[in-house]
């Protein structure tokens, strides 16, 4: 393959596309007035990490005079430069689209914004009684002055800038106030449900702040600061020590971005740049209120109009009871194995259950799971630490490294410790990344186990707004291949040949290489298998390596579709390298979290292989984690994967296609759904109907998504 760098998509741009595709949510007066100020929220949110992680690894390359250019040819600064323009885009579309479309769209729905200034005399009694009640003894004013230094300023925390001076002497005096991260940004007046900023309600009670004093200029700031960990190798003697270390150096890392709204003065933004000893260019000013992931504590007000219909989840069949052993988790397992797609499926009676039944079974001997994100107030952890104490061996592999769970993580593996659950770190210089838990049960005289593989956190919140896959199974060849992995990851154990598996760093770069190497035609003189075709459904595509796979089968004819939620670095469409690759996003109420890896030959007597898992094809992912994909055995749950696919492939509401280097969403007709047309799209779904109607949206975000039985034949495409 050429070594141009121009056959890649630069990741951090791509990073920011996908960012935008977020914001065209927000734009788009279809959806429901408080989804929009979510999107607006979780669009700020992403930007927050990319500036923690992405910019400041930019920066941090810069200051040490690394050169290196990216796969695609870029320098550092070159990269920075890039960056800061496309954000400055970005940022001032979004303030637009809040000012524009989102404050209006609220008002109109009964919920509008106003300043102090503009509330009347009840609502200002209101207020201030909240005030008084549950905000003022939580702050705290901090003079700057030749006796009390600049105070340091936590990452992501939001602020206030006071200038202030007596009446005898004209000398301005600057304060910082924290404005307390507990608190609601917004606050709701009851009468007339107008929304009220947190920092308008404490500007207009400084005079009880400052006594004495005359206010001057108030403005609210916030800094961003590299947050990224940094922990070196001899480190990891003691990893729970090391991160947590790491997380309090986190909150105040080095300044990377300064956010200020742009009505505040030259004075104080020269004040605030000098005394964080920022570089230059890391200042934003936004028309819009600094930091719209404030929004969010908007999105728990209860006006269901307001928000998308509440979905039906479905419970899944015998994940029930477990004082009935006939129908109990594991009695349906033996049957069977179990395919789930949430939030479709209720992650409650499914995963959880698969736990809660295991922590309560006098037949269980053993529970292992690894957890990346969770809640320690939820079931998995309670469930975990009940069987613990009712002296079933419970391992828990806690990831400390997820990014900026950390400090959760760190409390709840205590709590287990605590409990008696054997907990464990994972292996030195891998963040372990992979859903897997598996659960030993004695029956008849043996020792059968249960797995469960997943693409997505045991996280309860998350399963609600992620859409993510997980298999359950008691298939003995998983079930050796789990514990195989488990042996890795808690002790000693290398060069393992897994049967169902396909394991990161250990092989899954080189066996995802040989796949797509399998998908171009064979050499002459063999049997005709067909067109080669490649499917992969992932979040993002980054590794250089494996796009160049990629293309060299694409040149060979190979029909590669792809679809990629967020950073994709591979150019589709591109004469002369890959014509027959096509890219779509999908980016809707729910996050596409699954991983289908799809491969037309790749399978026993050269059939399909379809393999679902953890792991994306970046870098991080293929070796620098403990990854795993399962390959699906099962024709009834590889047509249901097939339908997941196909109805992505059909989406005309939410959907994308990137050609060569640019996104465009996909037109969605403008003819609305008929009466009774539902039933005609249920039919289609199960394969029993032509097609769904040309000239109608269609949108993979629906309960149809949940399929059933197998499509029809020729599926996925």
């Amino acid at each position: 393959m050429s070594a141009d760098p121009t056959r890649f998509v630069n990741r951090e741009l791509s990073w920011l596309d996908f960012d935008e595709r977020v914001l065209a949510l927000a734009e788009d007066p279809s959806t429901p007035a408080l989804e929009r100020a979510k999107f607006l929220a979780i669009f700020s949110g992403n930007l927050d990490e990319f500036y923690q992680v992405r910019v400041a690894g930019l920066y941090d390359q810069i200051a040490s005079g690394v050169a290196d250019q990216s796969p695609d040819g870029l320098t550092p600064a070159q990269q920075l430069d890039l960056v800061t323009r496309q954000v400055n885009v970005l940022t001032s579309r979004a303030a637009r689209i809040f000012e524009r479309q989102v404050k209006p769209s609220l008002a109109a729905a009964g919920l509008e914004f106003a300043t102090w200034d503009q509330l009347d005399e009840g609502e200002r009694a209101e207020l201030t009684d909240v005030f008084n009640r549950r905000i003022f003894p939580l702050l705290t004013p901090l003079a700057v002055d030749p006796a009390h230094p600049f105070p340091e300023i936590s990452n992501l925390s939001l602020n206030l800038a006071v200038l202030v001076n007596s009446p005898d002497d004209p000398t301005r005096r600057f304060a910082r106030l924290k404005l307390p991260p507990s608190l609601p940004r917004y606050l709701v007046t009851t009468r007339r449900r107008r929304l009220v900023a947190l920092e308008h309600l404490v500007a207009a009670q400084l005079g009880r702040l400052f006594i004495g004093f005359d206010i001057g200029e108030c403005a609210v700031f916030r800094v961003t600061r590299n947050a990224d960990l940094d922990l070196e190798e001899g480190e990891a003697e003691d990893l729970l020590e090391a991160v947590e270390v790491e997380v309090r150096r986190r909150r105040f890392g080095t300044p990377v971005r300064l956010e200020v709204p742009d009505t505040m003065s030259e004075e104080v933004v020269d004040l605030l740049e000098r005394e964080l000893d920022l570089e230059p260019g890391l200042v934003q000013r936004s028309a819009a209120p600094v930091d719209l992931g404030g929004l969010w504590s908007l999105y728990t007000l209860d006006v269901a109009d307001l928000k998308f219909p509440t979905l039906a989840q479905s419970d899944t069949r015998g994940f029930q009871s477990a004082t009935n052993s006939a129908s109990s988790v594991f009695a349906t397992l033996r049957r069977g194995d179990v395919l789930v797609q949430h939030p479709y499926d209720n992650f409650s009676s499914s995963v959880e259950e698969f736990i809660r039944q295991a922590s309560v079974d006098r037949r269980v001997r053993a529970i292992k799971i690894t957890l990346y994100r969770t809640t320690g107030d939820g079931v998995i952890v309670s469930s975990l630490i009940r069987a613990a104490e009712a002296g079933i061996q419970v391992v828990a592999l806690v990831e400390l490294q997820a990014r900026f769970d950390e400090t959760n993580n760190i409390a709840w593996a205590r709590d287990l410790e605590h409990a008696g659950v054997h907990v464990v770190y994972g292996v030195v210089g891998l963040k372990t990344h992979t859903k897997i838990a598996i659960i030993s049960r004695s029956e008849g005289g043996e020792v059968r186990s249960y797995c469960h593989i997943g693409t997505g956190n045991y996280h309860p919140r998350t399963a609600r707004t992620y859409e993510d896959i997980g298999l359950f199974t008691s298939d003995p060849a998983v079930a050796a291949d789990v514990h195989h992995l488990f042996n890795f990851l808690t002790g000693y154990s290398r060069g393992v040949e897994y049967q169902r598996l396909i394991v990161a760093p250990d092989h899954m770069r080189t066996e995802i290489a040989a796949l797509i190497a399998n998908e171009r035609p064979e050499p002459v003189g063999t049997t005709p298998r067909g067109e080669g075709h490649i499917v992969m459904k992932l979040n993002n595509l980054v590794d250089p390596r494996l796009i160049d796979d990629l293309y060299a089968a694409a040149g060979d004819g190979v029909r590669i579709d792809l679809i990629v939620r967020g950073i994709c670095c591979l150019r589709p469409q591109v004469p002369g390298l890959s014509e027959t690759v096509t890219v779509r996003s999908i980016v809707g109420r729910y996050l596409e979290h699954s991983r289908i890896y799809r491969f037309a030959h790749g399978g026993p007597r050269g059939g399909v292989l379809v393999a679902v898992g953890s792991a994306d094809l970046m870098p991080r992912n293929l070796d620098r984690r403990v990854e795993a994909l399962v390959k699906i055995t099962n024709d009834a749950l590889i047509g249901r994967l097939d339908g997941i696919v196909e109805a992505l492939h059909r989406d005309n509401v939410r959907a994308w296609t990137l050609e060569d280097r640019t996104w465009h969403k996909v037109p969605t007709p403008d003819a609305p759904p008929e009466a009774g047309d539902l039933d005609a799209d249920v039919a289609t779904w199960t394969g029993e109907g032509p097609g769904p109607h040309p000239d109608r949206p269609f949108e993979a975000h629906i309960e149809l998504h949940r399929a059933t039985v197998p499509t029809r034949p020729g599926s996925p495409l």
